[in-house]
């Protein structure tokens, strides 16, 4: 149970804080064919890395995945979309937190990002500090999440009415392809699953059996907030759509329930931030000593902490914050762009899978490939920038090879 406890919490994140509301803006009811979609793309690829972990145990995660399959500028590519992606994360995880906390206590959401710089530099203190969560901790946040999640869900049934459901594409079919491209933002957390190999004692065994019963609970709670969202149409505006499911358990509950379940929100989304500014400066790191970034970001401190790495990544995530302010944005006016970059990096990853396994195996990351494929052109604009990242990254590995040292 610790295994799947640790696989949840990488799993169910801040993301389920506002995507609810926001893929319904966009797609109306037909959002929740959206999490479907998503929801049974998961199952080929968390089985695919799964399988990746057990064979080829490597901390390096999705990089060296691709660097074994494709080589070593391949491997530099998706080490850089997924820094990335993780990096502008950490504007939209701590803005999540704010968010639900201006919510909470009756605040105007323009002071969100000024929230969430309080949220980004406590993960930075406990990061530089050293210390990390431990399993106890991680067992408790993902109980946290779920406990919220399942709130929501019950609080919401009684107020459910069908006839939210129709129109039920109002955006057109069109609108349900760009709603699966900003979920893959809500399941970015399956790469996690390489990083706790080492956890399981039994890990040929115990990781596939986990990655089932996440797979499960993942699907009911994610869809259940989806219609708990869509049901009650708690959602259709920017501000309405960032704290869906505080309305929803404040509408039935009341709002001291509703306060209660921003204060817990904030709490997760901490932790989110932590725990993924951590891991984040880790693949800095990584990309440091393999020659893809800078040096210095090798770089650590007293306490062993990657401190030049945290600082780069937090200081993204500062940066975006400061953006929000001056430029009014949102976590929706951002979410695009990390979702994109995951999207890329799950393909690759798909893509090694069919290289690196044998036989039957690849069938999963097959089909996880093919099915993501699919919805990629979803992604319109927003994979010039992978396109981009992905030229940057090549065009450096080529002078790498033609300047010595």
């Amino acid at each position: 149970m610790h295994g799947v406890s640790l696989y949840v919490c990488a799993i169910l994140g801040a993301g389920v804080l506002t995507l609810p509301g926001q893929v319904a803006s966009l797609a109306g009811p037909a959002s929740l064919v959206a999490w479907i979609f998503v929801i049974c793309l998961s199952i080929p690829l968390a089985f695919t890395f799964a399988q990746l972990g057990t064979t080829f145990p490597d901390s390096g995660g999705v990089a060296v995945f691709a660097a074994r399959a494709f080589g070593d500028v391949a491997g530099g590519i998706a080490g850089w979309w997924y820094f990335i992606a993780g990096s502008v994360g950490q504007t939209i995880v701590p803005l999540t937190a704010g968010y639900y906390l201006v919510d909470a206590f009756g605040l105007s959401q323009g002071l969100a990002p000024f929230f969430g710089l309080a949220i980004l530099a406590a993960s930075v203190c406990v990061t530089l500090s050293g210390l990390r969560f431990g399993g106890w901790v991680q067992m408790v946040l993902a109980a946290g999440v779920c406990i919220i999640l399942v709130i929501a869900i019950v609080a919401a049934l009684p107020e459910i009415q069908w006839s939210q459901m129709t129109p039920f594409a109002p955006a057109g079919t069109a609108a349900i392809g760009s709603a699966v491209v900003v979920l893959f933002y809500a399941f970015s957390g399956w790469e996690a699953v390489v990083h706790m190999a080492g956890d399981f004692r039994d890990v040929g065994r115990n990781l596939p059996r986990a990655t089932a019963i996440t797979l499960v609970t993942v699907a009911v709670l994610y869809l259940g907030a989806a219609l708990a969202v869509v049901g009650t149409h708690s959602y259709g505006t920017a501000e309405l759509d960032r704290v869906s499911l505080a309305v929803v358990v404040s509408r039935k509950l009341g709002v001291s329930t509703g306060l209660a379940v921003g204060l817990a929100a904030a709490v997760i989304c901490l932790a989110t931030t932590t725990a993924f500014l951590s891991s984040i400066a880790s693949l800095g790191t990584a990309l440091g000593r393999d020659g893809w970034a800078p040096k210095a970001l090798t770089r650590r401190n007293r306490r062993g902490a990657p401190s030049t790495a945290v600082a780069t990544v937090a200081g993204i995530g500062v940066l975006g914050l400061l953006l929000c302010v001056v430029a009014q944005w949102g976590t929706a006016d951002l979410v695009a762009v990390p979702a994109t970059l995951v999207l890329t990096t799950y393909l690759v990853v798909s893509a090694a899978g069919m290289c690196l396994l044998r036989g039957k195996q690849r069938l999963l990351p097959g089909l996880s490939f093919a099915m993501a494929a699919v919805v990629a052109p979803s992604a319109g604009a927003h994979l010039l920038i992978a396109a981009g990242i992905a030229l940057a990254v090549a065009l450096a590995g080529l002078w790498r090879r033609q300047v010595p040292g």
